[in-house]
């Protein structure tokens, strides 16, 4: 017969244990600690983070799910290395994903959503001006998972939460990110003057522009093919660049 009883506690202690090397391991390679291509030793790993081996062999099978690490048999883990190809598809997948949010919070847009973006983006710009490129990738990210929670279509903002593991390793590999903090932060508040418009083609020109520089600039930095290279200026570049 079912029971109330409740999982045994060793258990709960065990997944979070697993969560927190991965977290631990998740922010060492998008700081660069461990670059791409590089093999994880789970032995030294166990050392230095005083656990079992267990719990960091789990971990790097889940960050392996999330696109992080590659396992190699009877080799062991190792931080995934992006090429052009990889890159240009993420880049393509977040594309789509970010036309259809924005189109859908533009005709839902409000004062209480506009407050809630423009404080995310100054708490960029605040970033912006430190060395931690891990909090600013974290800020970025964040304001555009505000955007796909407000569009209010759960399995949308599921599809951006599973995406967004493969997008903080782009991310981390954009030069502008680590160079041009404040001008990356900045270039958010057109996202928002196109939501404010509740036009569905500005929203959809402001995406483009916004995310396609972003994805130009990392293949053109890895040496890969992409599209034309966009200017600094056009659709998505208004005077509200550079108020960081």
């Amino acid at each position: 017969m079912p029971t109330d009883s409740p999982p045994a506690a060793p258990r709960l202690q065990q997944t979070n244990l697993v969560e927190q090397v991965a977290d631990y391991l998740t922010e060492a390679i998008i700081a660069r600690h461990f670059a791409p291509g590089v093999r994880l030793s789970e032995v030294q790993l166990s050392r230095d983070l005083g656990v079992s081996r267990a719990p960091v062999r789990e971990a790097a099978r889940l960050l392996e799910s999330r696109g992080l690490l590659i396992s190699r048999p009877r080799k062991g883990f190792f931080v995934r290395e992006l090429n052009g190809d990889d890159l240009a598809d993420v880049f393509d997948l977040r594309l789509c994903y970010e036309r259809h949010a924005f189109e859908l919070l533009a005709v839902r847009f409000d004062e209480a959503a506009h407050a809630q973006l423009s404080q995310q983006v100054e708490t960029m710009c605040e970033l912006a001006k430190g060395s931690d490129d891990g909090r600013k990738i974290e800020a970025d990210l964040r304001f555009h998972r505000l955007v796909f929670d407000m569009a209010g279509n759960r399995r949308l903002l599921k599809a951006f939460d599973d995406l967004s593991h493969e997008l903080r390793l782009c991310m981390a590999l954009n030069e502008r990110t680590h160079a041009e903090p404040g001008r990356i932060a900045a270039n958010h508040w057109p996202l928002i003057e196109a939501l404010a418009s509740g036009k569905a083609q500005r929203c959809r020109e402001a995406v483009d522009y916004h995310i396609g520089v972003a994805r130009d600039y990392v293949i053109q930095g890895l040496g890969g093919a992409s599209g034309t290279e966009r200017p600094m200026s056009g659709a998505g570049a208004t005077s509200e660049e550079g108020r960081c």
